[in-house]
This record gives structure tokens, sequence and C-alpha cells, in this order.
């Protein structure tokens, strides 16, 4: 799930007139990725709050520009680079302005990024947001760099600064362990730890006190959480204990650790909502191999098949990677054979990118960019067609729709999510305020969402 157009964390912390009174430092941070970099972000804010930031109302603004950035995919790097050419030459005029790079992609390759962007002054793995106060002062000459890992760092006894809004995204743990040939992500963001329960529930419970209905467990592989006596099934059936909060979801979990426990647990908590990100890579015995996955084909659809069995209703997205080393026509048919025996509600598709530092990366790339790119397209097509069936055949059905505000086509409109999390639209009264909970009757639909009507 990635979200590669940059998004503006306005800090919060003090009002601009305040700003200019107290001549607090003023910081623009902007996020690209996936949740787990949104959530990461709103950790920044929340320690440069501590250490009296405030928020600049934009780039021209800011005293600190600081860029929280994705190593997952070669495009995502693409992108930060081409920002930081521009921020370049705001620092030109600006020599004081400090810019800094966080996350995946500062961990990832900070010597190439130093020697690219020699204007840079601070780059900061994931493991070190706690010192980017320290950093910030004591940039100079050469930039101040921290990207150790920390096997103990889970920032838990930090409350994130969270954006406004009914649905929260809560990090219940850091890193992964399974180490798949195609993934950067243990390098990066290091090895598997835990949040401690009691500081996740603290959390949700300051988040329902806010209004926050929905939380959003977030994890690399979430369901691998543990902590002491604690798995994956239990944090949930506690969370669900928590007043106010009326929703639960997770992302994303592995394959290989959706225990029979937690499926249990998903079944009879109502709370847990019937939507899950399950990311199959791949449709062919041989890729999945060699990718590391730890489950064949036969494997994931027998899952597929418990879980629709024990959760009736439920939605399933996954994610896909076309041209990985040594996919042939029949590998890729294979994954399309999967994407139509599954059916999911919808799919992140991807171009296999080799990353340095992988497992795979030193056997290259054997599948050309136009059989990618094609591959790809082919894919897509076949998914949107795959969304809109399902989505026309809930036509005529009710659906409870958490109501999160303004629909962007406007006209007094409302969006919200169903339990399978599809974005349903509908005419809106003015008793009905975000957070509320209503029933609506689906009209239409697209590939991407449903129009309703109040039921």
């Amino acid at each position: 799930m990635y979200a590669l157009a940059p998004i503006a964390y306005h800090l919060g912390l003090l009002t601009m007139a305040e700003n200019e009174h107290n001549q607090s430092p003023r910081v623009w941070l902007e996020t690209y990725g996936c949740q787990m970099n949104i959530a990461d972000s709103q950790l920044v804010t929340a320690v440069l709050r501590r250490a009296g930031y405030a928020t600049a109302a934009r780039p021209e603004d800011a005293d600190v520009i600081l860029l929280n950035t994705c190593a997952i995919r070669e495009h995502a790097e693409e992108r930060v680079l081409g920002r930081l050419g521009d921020l370049a030459r705001l620092k030109q005029s600006r020599p004081d302005l400090r810019l800094g790079l966080l996350g995946c992609m500062a961990q990832h390759n900070r010597a190439a990024l130093i020697e690219k962007a020699p204007w840079l002054d601070l780059v900061a793995g994931p493991d070190s947001y706690r010192r980017l106060p320290e950093m910030l002062g004591a940039a100079g000459f050469d930039p101040a760099v921290d990207v150790r890992l920390n096997r103990a760092e889970t920032y838990g006894d930090i409350a994130p600064e969270y954006a406004s809004g009914v649905r929260a995204y809560v990090t219940a743990m850091r890193g992964c362990d399974k180490f798949c040939a195609f993934c950067v992500v243990p390098y990066v963001r290091g090895r598997e730890r835990s949040v401690a329960p009691g500081e996740i529930l603290r959390e949700a419970r300051k988040l329902a006190e806010r209004g926050v209905r929905e939380i959003v467990l977030l994890g690399q592989t979430v369901n691998a959480y543990r902590h002491g006596a604690t798995d994956f099934a239990a944090l949930l059936g506690e969370l669900a204990r928590v007043d106010g909060i009326e929703r639960i979801r997770f992302t994303s979990p592995h394959p290989a650790d959706m225990t029979p426990a937690l499926i249990a647990t998903m079944a009879a908590e109502p709370k847990i909502q019937p939507y899950l990100h399950l990311p199959a890579q791949s449709g062919s015995d041989r890729i999945l191999a060699a990718m590391e996955r730890g489950y064949t084909a036969g494997e994931y659809l027998e899952l597929v098949a418990r879980l629709r069995a024990a959760i009736p209703g439920l939605a399933l997205s996954t994610d896909i990677i076309v041209g990985f080393h040594g996919e042939t026509d029949e590998d890729y048919r294979a994954t399309v054979g999967l994407m139509r025996t599954v059916g999911y509600d919808s799919a992140f598709t991807f171009k296999y990118s080799v990353r340095e530092h992988t497992r795979a990366f030193r056997l290259g790339d054997t599948v050309s960019e136009a059989e990618k790119g094609r591959r790809l397209a082919e894919v897509i097509a076949l998914q949107e067609a795959i969304s809109l069936e399902r989505n026309r055949a809930l036509i005529g059905r009710e659906f409870p729709v958490l109501v999160e505000g303004p629909a962007r086509r406007g006209g007094g409109m409302l969006a919200g999510k169903t339990p399978q999390f599809k974005t349903a639209v509908f005419a809106g009264r003015p008793a009905i305020a975000p957070g509320d909970t209503v029933r609506v009757r689906v009209a239409s639909a697209t590939a991407h969402s449903l129009t309703c009507a109040l039921a």
C-alpha cells in the first residue's frame, strides 16, 4: 500500500502568530511511502513538538524541511531525488535552511544519497527519530548522520501526533524477520520487535476519547506480533474491549502467520472488520520459492478458503509483483490464474525492481522492462474487471458505513467505508457527522467505489 505523492504533515504546535512572537524554528515535513511511513511522520511530529518546533505553512517559510522516505521500490527513490533537486534551489537562496532525509531511503543508501545530494544537512534512519532535535542542532558543514538500527526501539512511550479523522493508524510492531528475497525492509527497518500491549491499549483509549472510531494496527508482518505471552490474536481481543473503538483493522499480515487462533478471533469478534490485505506476490510455486515467501500457491488458496469459510462476506486485497528474476510466461500465467481463482476485491500491483542489499540483488533482472510493463498492464486490467464485477454484485445490498466526511465529488455528498473497506458515497443530511455510522443501500458501483442511498 503505497502513497508516493508527498503528504505534508503540519505539526500544529503553535499558531503562526504565536510562532512569530516566540521565534520557534518552523518545520515542513513531507511523507513518501506506505502507512508505516505516515505513522512514523506522526511520531517525528511528536518528537519535534517536545523540542519546541513549530509548523511552517509552506516549504518556503520553513527553517527545516524533512522528507520521510520509502526504499521499497526504485520509483519511490527517484521521486525523492527529484524533490531534493527542487529543494536544493530553495536552499541555495536560503543557506540557513536545514534539509533532512529520514526513513527507509536514508537507511538503505546513505552514502550514495550524500554524494547525489551533498546539500543535505541531516540523514536519519527509522530508529534515530529520538535524536532529531540533537541532530538538527549539530548539523554543520558535514551532514549529521545516524542510521544505526536498534533492536529494542519501538517508540512505545511516545504518543504520535495523529492527523484528525475517524481512523487512526497505530504501530503495533516494527521491523521484519521474513527476509523475502525481493524485499529491503529487514535491512532498513531492522528485525521484528513488538510494542508492549499496554502501550497500544493506552494509545487506543486516548484516540477513542478524541473521537477516533476505527483503529488500524500496523506492522511489516503485523500478525507476527508477540510481546511476552501476548500474540496477535490476543492483542486483537484486548483491543476489542476498548470502549469507543467501533472498528479494528490491521495491515499487512503475512500468510504464513495467519494462525487458526487469529482466524477464530477475526470470526468471533464483531469489531474486527471483514477485510484482509493478504499479499500473495506470485501464483507460481517456483517463483514463490525463489522469493522465499514460505508457502506454495496451493497453501495460499487453502488459507483463502479457510478465511472465507470462517468470515462471511470477507473482502480480500493483495500485492502482486510481475517480472521477478526468472519469471517465465508460464510463471506469470500462474499468477493471473491465482488472481482469477481468488477474485480479489482490489490489488496493489508492481513491476519488480532490483533493490541493493536484498537477497535477490545479485541475481539481477531477466525480464525486460517492456515485458514487465506488458504484464503489469494486463494484471491491472484484469483486477479492474474483477473489482467491478465484485462491486456490482453488491447492488441492492445494505451496509453500515462509518462516515469520514465530504466526498471528493462534492455536491453535498458524504463518503465513508463499509466493513469491507469499500468506499461508499451517498447524499448527506445535516444531522450526519464524521464518526457516525449510517446504514446505506448500494445503488450503483464502479471498480473503486459504491454509490449508495441512505437505507
